[in-house]
């Protein structure tokens, strides 16, 4: 076992670090305050980051992506989370696995464009009444001797005021559910109202309607009856990479700040880092951050190999997005007053984890998961070579 970085992975590391340091941290204030990143900037930084090589990692390289694997992918993921997340849409790109089942026309009028940055998507899953029950939407599409008709509604859609088509699952039988690709602006398919969220400020959460869309038999992602498993797919990735490798990044990025601050901020003649109570609550940060960092490589490592990693991903989805939430509180508490104004990012950042527990499965579903793959499998979870 080599835990250690190779050369290239080092230099990507510090390509992106360089970046968001130089590039995206410095508008982090503006997106706050304005609640949304104007469009001039948002080409700006997706042109840099594109001539930097750093648009849509997660691609292959033969369709004009990073190509890299999910080790190295991790990774830069972990960097993101040391951004704002509407920041990192912009400048890395919203490409999602499932475009990888374009065939045909398909390729040129959705995958490659996306991958180039001349196109955005999100993905639409969720509705007001199936959230991390994915199967239980109730959008459906109709099929017609020239496509397809699609009725329906989706809710808290990330990003959708930007994006120009969506990956929308939606029935096609009473037990079959089918991933299709929608193009904004087609009859009978309105955006709705811009969610405002707790925290994320700057990335939109809109609702979608459709009533009567008419959409191409191209339009069907994959097979008919794959959409279920084409949207677990996507969703396994974003678990492992937007979740468990970002909330690693933020806990660290917060935890820097933190020890930073106790070190500098003096009470009672001493640092308040030497404090005994502020100590435990640096130590065990710390501890906890480089767990769920192995944890979140352990699980990538794993796809590398071919194995199948849900039960990992969902062990990474509940320790990193808690683990992210205590760090923050206890960056709070040692901040004090100042970690709960606005003249710091503290309370911006405490606000922003709070959704990590909640989106792309709450911890509460993935816990039953776990605990039910234990009963199946027994010591195979936990225990080392069984």
């Amino acid at each position: 076992m080599d835990f250690s970085l190779d050369d290239e992975q080092r230099m990507l590391i510090d390509t992106l670090r360089r970046f968001i340091r130089t590039e995206l941290q410095p508008l982090e204030e503006r997106v706050e305050r304005d609640g949304a990143l104007d469009r001039d900037s948002a080409l700006a930084i997706q042109e840099r980051a594109r001539a930097l090589g750093l648009y849509a990692l997660n691609m292959p390289a033969e369709h004009g992506g990073g190509g890299l694997s999910c080790v190295d992918r991790i990774l830069c993921e972990e960097q993101f989370g040391h951004t704002t997340d509407i920041l990192v849409r912009r400048a890395f790109g919203n490409v999602y696995e499932p475009l990888l089942e374009c065939r045909g026309e398909q390729v040129d009028r959705w995958l490659k464009p996306t991958v180039a940055g001349r196109r955005t998507c999100s993905i639409a899953i969720t509705e007001p009444g199936a959230g991390s029950d994915a199967a239980g939407i109730t959008t459906h599409a109709r099929e017609t001797p020239t496509g397809w008709v699609l009725n329906g509604a989706k809710h808290f859609i990330s990003d959708g005021e930007w994006s120009d088509f969506f990956l929308v699952s939606a029935r096609t039988g009473e037990k079959e559910i089918s991933l299709f690709m929608v193009d904004k602006g087609l009859p009978g398919f309105d955006v709705g109202k811009d969610q405002q969220m707790m925290g994320l400020r700057g990335t939109p959460h809109v609702a979608l309607y459709f009533a009567d869309v008419p959409l191409e038999r191209m339009a069907l992602l994959g097979e008919r009856g794959q959409g279920f498993r084409l949207a677990m797919g996507a969703l396994n990735v974003v678990r492992l990479a937007q979740v468990g490798a970002r909330a690693v990044g933020k806990a660290s990025h917060v935890l820097e700040l933190m020890t930073a601050y106790a070190a500098e901020r003096r009470q009672f003649g001493q640092r308040i880092g030497d404090f005994q109570m502020v100590q435990q609550q640096i130590a065990d940060s710390v501890i906890e951050v480089n767990a769920a960092r192995w944890m979140v490589l352990h699980a990538a490592w794993l796809i590398d190999q071919g194995h199948d990693a849900r039960e990992q991903i969902a062990m990474v989805k509940v320790h990193a997005a808690e683990t992210l939430g205590r760090v923050v509180d206890r960056a709070v508490q040692v901040f004090g007053g100042m970690g709960y104004c606005k003249e710091l990012p503290i309370e911006r950042y405490y606000r922003d984890a709070r959704v990590y527990r909640i989106f792309d499965g709450t911890s509460e579903i993935h816990r039953g998961v776990i605990a039910r793959a234990a009963m199946k499998t027994g010591a195979a979870l936990h225990d080392l070579h069984r």
